[in-house]
């Protein structure tokens, strides 16, 4: 079956920088396109970034020129490189592919 893991969440100061990371097995990763979404409490989870197999890329305009969706696929992983955190987008972040969602990981972003 497939099977999304994420890491690389945490608690950073405002203006800081993650990288979160996903690793999916269950697909033909080099295939599919891969999404990146969060939801921060009381609001409906929405989609941050997303990347398709030819490496054309997308981003909801709250993100763009601070995210970077990138993807490996020798390593099956897609990472969303995440600079200039603001507080409000703390979530848990979720990877996404072929309908399936990894289990999220938090992002904290206070001083």
């Amino acid at each position: 079956q497939v099977q999304l893991v994420e890491s690389g969440g945490g608690l950073v100061q405002p203006g800081g920088s993650l990288r979160l990371s996903c690793t999916a097995s269950g697909i033909i990763f080099s295939k599919n396109i891969m999404g990146w979404h969060r939801q921060a409490p009381g609001k409906p989870r929405e989609l941050v970034a997303s990347i398709r197999s030819s490496g054309d890329t997308n981003y909801a305009d709250s993100v763009k020129g601070r995210f970077t969706i990138s993807r490996d696929n020798a390593k099956n992983t897609v990472y969303l490189q995440m600079n200039s955190l603001k507080p409000e987008d703390t979530a848990v972040y979720y990877c996404s592919a072929v309908g399936v969602w990894g289990q999220g990981t938090q992002v904290t972003v206070s001083s």
